[in-house]
């Protein structure tokens, strides 16, 4: 039986975004005021979230899983930042699994973990498991409803 498909987001799901902005310089972070994502080597800066590791780790083994991430476009090297970060951070179980997209509701899948509603995740066919909201605080909560679904395969 194939796993079911199931894509996490990046940026406030497996990444700490705030976590980069001390190894910023203060001029910079005003020059990019409103922009922070738009800082060149922004991303390679940022820790994962709590519990983020060892549950990308699960639910590699657990279900056909992706990265879908967003990039900003004004940032050339958000690109490749968000790849060595997945390459150092997540390893195998994330070997050639990053799809970098503004649409994510073009992706065909059964679980979307992602904190926003934007780019297409609120349209998303599966079932949104909006991270960060009361229903899914952190990620034992989001395991906690994953791991029941995992044995219910395709």
């Amino acid at each position: 039986m194939a796993k079911k498909i199931l894509y996490v987001d990046m940026d406030g799901v497996l990444v700490n975004f705030r976590s980069a902005l001390p190894h910023v310089p203060d001029d910079l972070i005003e020059d990019y005021d409103g922009h922070l994502d738009d800082i060149p080597g922004i991303y390679s800066l940022m820790d994962p979230m709590p519990g983020a590791l060892v549950a990308f780790a699960e639910l590699a083994a657990l279900f056909d899983t992706y990265i879908l991430s967003t990039s900003p476009w004004e940032n050339p090297s958000s690109w490749s930042d968000k790849l060595c970060w997945v390459k150092a951070y997540l390893g195998k179980p994330a070997y050639k699994r990053l799809i970098l997209s503004h649409h994510k509701d073009l992706n065909r899948g059964d679980f979307l973990i992602d904190d926003r509603k934007k780019h297409g995740a609120g349209r998303f066919g599966g079932e949104h498991i909006q991270f960060g909201t009361k229903k899914y605080p952190d990620w034992p909560a989001v395991m906690a409803h994953l791991r029941p679904l995992a044995v219910q395969q395709v």
